[in-house]
C-alpha cells in the first residue's frame, strides 16, 4: 500500500530533457537487451523461434524498440537503457553468438544486426520527442578474441600490441590484477585494453564525445567499471558530457562507493543483495540485513540518490525464477522505487519471467504479447506516483515550510523494523513493507510516530484505501488472515505540501 493525502492526487509535470546527473536523478529506467525486446513489424520470424539457451541472434533491432515504445511509456518509464551498439564479433563461439552486444570488436562501427546509424538516431529522436532519455551500454575495458594466445588484432579499433595488457588470469584479491588482467576464458577471451596508454585514453575520449553528440545519447552505463583504473573514468565521462553509471559487481559497499566520484553513480549491487535477504524467501527473510545495507550505504556513498536500484539484470537470475511468491516481488519493487536512487527494471520482469542464470535470463519478450497484468499495473502506479513526486515541490514530514528538502533529495529513514517488516520515511512518504509473503497469517506493522499529527488522513496509492493516523501520529497496518486478494504491498504515502 502507498498512503498519501487526498489533496496531493493531482498535477504531473513532464521534466525537460537534460543529460546531467542531477536530471537523471528523477528518471526511471527500463533496461533492454536489444535483440530480445521486440521483432520488427515487417518480420516473418516465428514468435516461438527464439530459444535463449541456443544463444543466437533472434532479430530485435533499434527500429523494433522504437516501434514499441508505447509499451514502455505506458508503464511510466522516462528512460531506456539499451545493450551495447558497437560492432561485435561474427559467428558462433563456444558460448553462442554475440546477440547481447558485449563482445566488442570495433567501437568505431555499429552492430549491423541491430540496424543502421539512421535507425539508432531515429530511436533517439523518438525518445526525445516523448520526453524520454536514451542510455547506451558501453564496453571500454576489453575487446573479444577466440583465444588468449597472440590474438589477431587487425579487426580491432586499437591494433598495436602495446595498446593491450599482456594476458594474465585475474586474481580477484589484487586490484591491479582486476584492472589489467583478462576477463573471459580460453574459449572466448576478453582482451584487456591498456587504458594507461595515453594514446588509447585520447582516442577513447575523442570517440565517446563524438558518439554521444552524433546519436543524441543522454547517459552511459559502463560495463565492468571496476576492471579499469578509477581515474580513467573522470576523463572519459567528462569527455562524454553525460551521466555515467557503472557496473561494480558485488556486495562490497566500500568498494562500490570508491567509484562514485570518478563515475556519477554505480548500479546498486549491495542493495540488490540486501533486498534478496529481506524479501526473497518469506520463510527465512532477514530485514535486519537490509537495514544494515541502508545504514552503511548512506554513511559511505557520496550520493545514494543517484545509485541505480534493480532486482534483475542480464547477469543475475530473474527474481521470479528464484522466488516464487509474487508478494516478494511486489514489496521489493515498491522499495526500489520509493528508496533513494534511480529505479531500473529489466525487460520481462513485469511479465514475471523466470529465467535463472545467463543465458536463461535473456528471454525474448514478444511471446508475452506485451500484455497488461498485475506487474505492469503496479509498476505503472509506482512510476506515476514517483514521477509526480519528482515534478512536485513536496516537503518533508517534519518541515512543511522547507524550500530545499523535497522528496527527490531526501534520504530514506528507517522508522522501525522487525525480522519481517520495515517502516521507511522519505520526505513526505511513509512505506510499510513486509517480507512475510502470501501465506495466511495474522500480524501487523506499526510505527508510534510517523511524523504526522493525530488524525491525518492518508490514502493508499495502490488500493486507494484511506487511513487516518492515531494519537501522536501513530500508524498501524494490519495483515488480516489471507491478506489482500492480489497485492499485499504496504507503502504508505503521507502528507505533502505543494
Amino acid at each position: 500500500m502507498i498512503l498519501f493525502p487526498v489533496a496531493l492526487l493531482s498535477a504531473f509535470l513532464t521534466p525537460s530533457l537534460a543529460a546531467t546527473a542531477e536530471q537523471w536523478r528523477g528518471r526511471s529506467i527500463y533496461q533492454i537487451i536489444t535483440d530480445r525486446f521486440a521483432l520488427p513489424q515487417s518480420s516473418n520470424i516465428p514468435l516461438d523461434a527464439c530459444d535463449p539457451m541456443k544463444q543466437r541472434y533472434c532479430g530485435g533491432t533499434w527500429s523494433s524498440i522504437r516501434q514499441n515504445l508505447d509499451y514502455i511509456q505506458q508503464m511510466g518509464f522516462t528512460a531506456i537503457w539499451i545493450s551495447p551498439v558497437n560492432k561485435n564479433i561474427e559467428g558462433v563461439t563456444a558460448y553462442g553468438e554475440s546477440y547481447h552486444g558485449y563482445w566488442i570488436q570495433d567501437i568505431s562501427q555499429l552492430n549491423a544486426h541491430f540496424g543502421t546509424a539512421e535507425d539508432l538516431k531515429a530511436l533517439s529522436s523518438e525518445l526525445h520527442a516523448r520526453g524520454m532519455y536514451l542510455m547506451v551500454d558501453m564496453v571500454v575495458n576489453n575487446v573479444v578474441a577466440s583465444g588468449t594466445i597472440e590474438p589477431d588484432l587487425s579487426p580491432f579499433f586499437f591494433k598495436e600490441p602495446s595498446q593491450y595488457h599482456p594476458y594474465c588470469p585475474i586474481d580477484y584479491k589484487n586490484e591491479t590484477s582486476i584492472e589489467q588482467c583478462w576477463m573471459g576464458d580460453a574459449k572466448v577471451a576478453l582482451v584487456d585494453v591498456n587504458t594507461e596508454d595515453q594514446y588509447v585514453v585520447a582516442q577513447y575520449e575523442g570517440w565517446v564525445a563524438n558518439f554521444v553528440r552524433e546519436y543524441g545519447i543522454d547517459g552511459l552505463r559502463i560495463d565492468a567499471a571496476k576492471h579499469v583504473r578509477r581515474n580513467f573514468w573522470s576523463g572519459f565521462c567528462g569527455a562524454a558530457g553525460v551521466f555515467c553509471i557503472g557496473e561494480v559487481y558485488g556486495p562490497d559497499i566500500q568498494l562500490g562507493a570508491s567509484y562514485q566520484g570518478p563515475l556519477d553513480s554505480i548500479l546498486n549491487f549491495p542493495l540488490y543483495y540486501g533486498l534478496a535477504q529481506a524479501f526473497g524467501n518469506p520463510q527465512a527473510n532477514n530485514m535486519t540485513a537490509l537495514v544494515s545495507v541502508i545504514s552503511e550505504s548512506q554513511r559511505t556513498f557520496k550520493d545514494t540518490g543517484l545509485l541505480g536500484n534493480f532486482l534483475e539484470n542480464h547477469d543475475v537470475p530473474r527474481w521470479s525464477g528464484q522466488y516464487q511468491d509474487p508478494q516478494s516481488l511486489y514489496n521489493a519493487l515498491v522499495f526500489s522505487f520509493m528508496y533513494d536512487g534511480i529505479p531500473v527494471v529489466y525487460y520481462g520482469q513485469e511479465q514475471y519471467f523466470k529465467g535463472k542464470d545467463d543465458p536463461a535470463n535473456r528471454e525474448p519478450l514478444w511471446p508475452s504479447k506485451y500484455l497488461e497484468n498485475n506487474g505492469t499495473r503496479l509498476i505503472a502506479s509506482l512510476n506515476q506516483f514517483r514521477n509526480f513526486l519528482v515534478a512536485s515541490t513536496v516537503k518533508p514530514i517534519n518541515n512543511p515550510t522547507s524550500t530545499t528538502a523535497d522528496w527527490l533529495h531526501a534520504s530514506t529513514q528507517v522508522l522501525s523494523h522487525t525480522k519481517h517488516d520495515i517502516v521507511l520515511a522519505r520526505g513526505p512518504v511513509i512505506s510499510i513493507l513486509t517480507g512475510r509473503g502470501s501465506a495466511k497469517f495474522n500480524a501487523s506493522a506499526s510505527v508510534l510516530n510517523s511524523g504526522y499529527p493525530s488524525g491525518q488522513p492518508l490514502v493508499d496509492i495502490v488500493t486507494c484505501s484511506q487511513y487516518v493516523t492515531g494519537v501522536g501520529g501513530a500508524l498501524t497496518v494490519s495483515y488480516e488472515e489471507g491478506g489482500h486478494a492480489v497485492v499485499r504491498v504496504f507503502c504508505c504515502l503521507a502528507r505533502a505540501t505543494i
